[in-house]
């Protein structure tokens, strides 16, 4: 049994110990995009607007399932702290069975994705481009959840070394089969977009080998995969009722960036590349709120567990300060370095590398505005999952996103005529209706009586 955290600094240690190897993972998982994208906009411009239109879709579909697999977490932290390894075991089966059900039930739709991007008014060469990519990828979604499920379930134990290494390991396979591929490289035939999508899947699969095999020979008390077909109707709809409001939320903040990628295309595709670029730096910093959002989880959840009001708000206040803090320090990055930062996703040759710039460096400024509201957001949802609150949650976030959010963005890019510009000012306003919502769930009531399945 670990000792239990009483004071803000031990809360704080706490909160970094665990944090941090998630946030270096989620760098390190952000980096394979990150090489995706860069890659590719040194490739074509026209492949870098399709992988993001592509990527924003596959994303998009992906965050509802994986929901399912997040909702493992603040439940095998529970069930950990109670000695109950059976019970881990079956939340964490039931949560695999729930992420594959859903990996296949989502695939169909994909064969039509040229039609889809058509109909919704993006550009024919690039919905063409974007539908090559697609029908790669398509087939790396199952494989996908069952990494997001495998890592909750080992975060919730707090091992996250193996996370951390894994996932430095497979960033730097993507970079080396992305390099041969996308190029024609080291005697590789020259695929482009098609050989980002390989390298993609290629990554995954091997994450999902890592994973099972360090917890096969590193956590054999759980017997994880024993009777592995045996249903378990009881923890399924447990985990199914606590995960699918995660999976909707997460679907509201990445379809409202999903949506805006929509509106960029309408503008140009010139704007929809700028936004892929404006967006994977935003995304970057993300990764460290999310890390500190993903520990909050684990510490709430225990905290929960032991009833413990008082160390459930102190470790609250210290994620949410650590946040907060780091959110200070981005924003001075971007508004100092805009130009500077989307220069290194631009090949220097690039006909259109001014227009480019010019566009990507306002959305970097007008990102750096969001930076504390889009951590302290994220931070509220990992505090009010770890308590297993997560429809009301659901629900403000959706008002937030869409409600507020999306027709804000519509008002001032379009209507106002303040374009790119406009469309992420609206972005802002609904993420910071977001974090006033839920900062206002977790601190306005008592978490530790609340409904557990809510």
């Amino acid at each position: 049994m670990q000792k239990v955290a009483t004071t803000y600094p031990e809360h704080a240690r706490a909160v970094w110990a665990l944090g941090m190897p998630l946030i270096l993972s989620n760098l390190a998982q952000f980096a394979i995009h990150i090489t995706d994208t860069v890659m590719l906009g040194w490739y074509d411009v026209t492949a870098l607007a399709a992988s993001t239109l592509a990527g924003t879709m596959f994303f998009v579909t992906f965050l509802v399932g994986a929901g399912f697999a997040q909702a493992l977490t603040p439940m095998v932290a529970a069930a950990s702290e109670a000695g109950d390894e059976v019970q881990v075991r079956r939340v964490t089966r039931m949560g695999l069975w729930l992420s594959i059900f859903y990996g296949l039930a989502v695939t169909i739709p994909f064969f039509w994705a040229e039609d889809i991007l058509i109909a919704i008014g993006q550009d024919p060469d690039v919905s063409a481009m974007a539908h090559i990519y697609l029908q790669i990828v398509i087939w790396q979604m199952i494989p996908a959840l069952i990494v997001m499920a495998m890592k909750s379930f080992l975060a919730a134990l707090e091992h996250t070394s193996i996370i951390l290494w894994g996932t430095i390991g497979t960033a730097i396979m993507n970079i080396f089969v992305n390099y041969a591929l996308i190029f024609g490289n080291w005697g590789a035939p020259e695929l482009g977009i098609r050989g980002a999508a390989i390298a993609s899947l290629a990554v995954t699969l091997v994450t999902v080998a890592v994973l099972v095999i360090y917890t096969l020979r590193t956590l054999p008390q759980y017997q994880l995969f024993r009777n592995f077909w045996r249903s378990d109707t009881e923890i399924m709809a447990r985990v199914f009722r606590l995960g699918w409001p995660i999976g909707l939320t997460s679907l509201a903040e990445g379809g409202l960036f999903s949506a805006s990628a929509v509106m960029m295309g309408w503008i140009g595709a010139i704007e929809l590349a700028a936004h892929g670029i404006a967006i994977q730096l935003a995304s970057l910093t993300f990764m460290v709120h999310i890390g500190f959002s993903q520990a909050a989880t684990v510490r709430a959840g225990r905290a929960l567990g032991r009833m413990d009001e008082t160390g459930l708000r102190t470790g609250g206040i210290a994620a949410i300060g650590m946040s907060a803090f780091f959110a200070m320090i981005t924003s001075v990055i971007f508004l100092a370095f805009p130009e500077t930062l989307v220069s290194l996703f631009i090949d220097p040759a690039e006909p259109e590398r001014a227009t480019l710039l010019r566009v990507g460096a306002s959305l970097v400024m007008v990102a750096a505005l969001f930076q504390l509201v889009d951590g302290a957001q994220v931070i509220a949802l990992g505090l009010l999952r770890g308590v297993q609150d997560t429809t009301v949650p659901m629900v403000m976030a959706t008002v937030s996103y869409w409600i507020i959010g999306l027709p804000v963005s519509y008002v001032l890019g379009f209507t106002l005529g303040y374009g790119a510009v406009g469309l992420w000012l609206g972005l802002v306003i609904g993420l910071l209706a977001a974090a006033i919502l839920l900062l206002w769930r977790f601190w306005g009531r008592s978490v530790c009586i609340a409904p557990r399945a809510a």
